[in-house]
């Protein structure tokens, strides 16, 4: 792997220093907890990517659609970290015992971000942290991309696959450090398109992010269910991955934390819903019973917005 370049070096230096708000997260019952790992590592010019999956079909929440690895809480004592790491390991074959990483990669956990709200009512913490490559272990070929990725499992995706960190702050797809654009280069402006929705008493920017994966490792499940194979056979199709939703939303925020820069594009403002969660608490939402069709309603947004 090749040293991480200035920028990348100071976007983990933030990362590192970087300390949240106190967290809505840990009033929130066990029923109410999730948490996603942002998971970065250097590609071989030295910037940061982001690995990020195609969930299955099967899957309960968000089935066929991008997402970080991630999922529920399974006990009250797990911290963000232990969640997501083991969600990971689950959905990926991301050891979450650092011992059982192979060499010469390591995971730094890094810091949490302020908790998002899902529309089903789930607060979700992202977790960021970062895959050392060393190279002074004497194991060969470091490169992330070629020597671990193709080594993960898609145990309960459709499909595994990265995407280039800073991006998330850009208009169109950046042109790789020491390449020039080509006549080829018009799709560049693939990679984003966004607008404004309502949603409900406030206006909220709906990000939709078009990962290329030319030239890419992409890893898919080595044992195949029906709707895990069914999803991977639809990806065979695509020269893109589309990112949206609160996936993209959490990326563009990480992106703009680590490395201290605006996106080109329309943004909300704000970071995470640590705000909106308390007051929905208020009200006597995101209680320990939690219903299969729990869904927030306009009525009890109007309710929280007046307190």
């Amino acid at each position: 792997m090749a040293p991480l370049s200035q920028a990348s070096a100071q976007a983990i230096a933030r990362l590192r220093a970087y300390v949240p708000p106190p967290a809505a997260y840990t009033s929130l019952p066990l029923s109410r907890r999730a948490a996603v790992l942002i998971l970065l590592f250097a590609d071989r010019r030295g910037e940061l990517k982001v690995v990020l999956t195609m969930r299955a079909s099967t899957l309960k929440s968000y089935p066929g659609q991008a997402a970080l690895p991630g999922g529920k809480a399974d006990f009250i004592s797990e911290t963000p970290f232990q969640t997501a790491r083991r969600e990971a390991y689950e959905e990926i074959g991301l050891p979450n015992d650092d011992s059982k990483v192979p060499p010469p990669f390591r995971v730094e956990h890094i810091c949490q971000l302020p908790t998002n709200l899902a529309k089903t009512e789930l607060g979700v913490r992202p977790c960021v942290a970062f895959l050392h490559s060393d190279g002074d272990a004497g194991n060969g070929d470091t490169d992330v991309e070629k020597s671990l990725i193709p080594r993960l499992d898609a145990k309960e995706v459709a499909a595994v696959f990265t995407a280039p960190f800073h991006n998330f702050l850009m208009l169109k797809d950046e042109v790789p450090s020491g390449e020039t654009e080509s006549s080829d280069d018009d799709n560049r402006s693939e990679w984003y398109k966004g607008q404004w929705i309502d949603w409900y008493e406030s206006k909220w920017r709906m990000h939709n992010f078009h990962v290329p994966i030319a030239g890419q490792t992409v890893t898919k499940p080595k044992k195949k269910s029906t709707d895990q194979g069914a999803v991977a056979d639809q990806l065979e199709k695509l020269k893109r991955y589309r990112v949206f939703g609160m996936t993209a939303r959490i990326l563009v925020d990480a992106a703009r934390l680590a490395y201290n820069q605006e996106p080109e594009f329309e943004h909300n403002s704000h970071w995470g819903d640590e705000d909106l969660i308390r007051k929905l608490q208020k009200i006597g939402r995101l209680s320990p019973i939690r219903k299969p069709d729990d869904e927030l309603t306009r009525e009890d947004l109007l309710r929280a917005s007046k307190i």
